[in-house]
């Protein structure tokens, strides 16, 4: 699978460790080592702003999606090659996943979980048909990655849809992984394109 983009979510916050801000500018760089550009949630705060100054620093093409409210509240990046401002956060989510042909997830909170979840739930449904992964820092997703298995083993998820979710402790690795993704034959319950 070619990507020329690839939709990064990760947290607003640098976390409490370096490795996560080491682990999110080595994915920026890399981006832009292998003429990826990178897509992402705008800031230039947190582990957001590390990916996207080291992507920008390697000559890498960075496009930023942020909602107007948090642009106004001054954490939007403005040295981006092109910064989407939004009206909302529903509007981001779906301009993020138009402009990207994968998704990858480094540590951050809730609103990290729930772009993943949310890109996730798209494929399952067969609204597209693009690699989703984590990038496990540390074992940052350890535990997310168990509930997965427990929901599956309890029969909310099925065993085609758990595959979906790839994962990789180094950029390099989960890259290789998302370009060799061949996604699950399943039931299209929503044709691509019916948001």
């Amino acid at each position: 699978m070619e990507m020329k983009r690839v939709c990064v979510f990760c947290g607003s916050s640098p976390g409490t460790r370096p490795v996560y801000a080491e682990a999110a500018r080595a994915t920026g760089r890399l981006l832009a080592e292998r003429g990826i550009g990178l897509v992402y949630g705008g800031g230039n705060v947190g582990l957001m702003g590390a990916v996207a100054d080291a992507a920008l620093a390697a000559g890498g093409e960075v496009t930023g999606v942020i909602p107007r409210a948090l642009m106004e509240r001054e954490v939007g990046h403005r040295g981006l090659t092109t910064l989407h401002v939004t009206g909302t956060m529903h509007e981001r989510k779906a301009l993020m996943v138009d402009l990207s042909d994968g998704f990858m997830a480094l540590p951050g909170g809730y609103g990290t979980l729930d772009e993943l979840c949310e890109a996730l739930t798209w494929s399952q449904l067969g609204i597209h048909a693009r690699p989703c992964g984590v990038l496990n820092v540390d074992g940052y997703f350890d535990a997310l990655l168990a509930l997965f298995d427990h929901a599956t083993r309890e029969g909310f998820v099925r065993e085609a849809h758990r595959a979906l979710v790839l994962e990789a402790r180094e950029p390099a690795a989960l890259l290789e992984a998302m370009a060799g993704f061949q996604p699950p034959a399943t039931e299209k319950w929503i044709r691509a394109g019916d948001r």
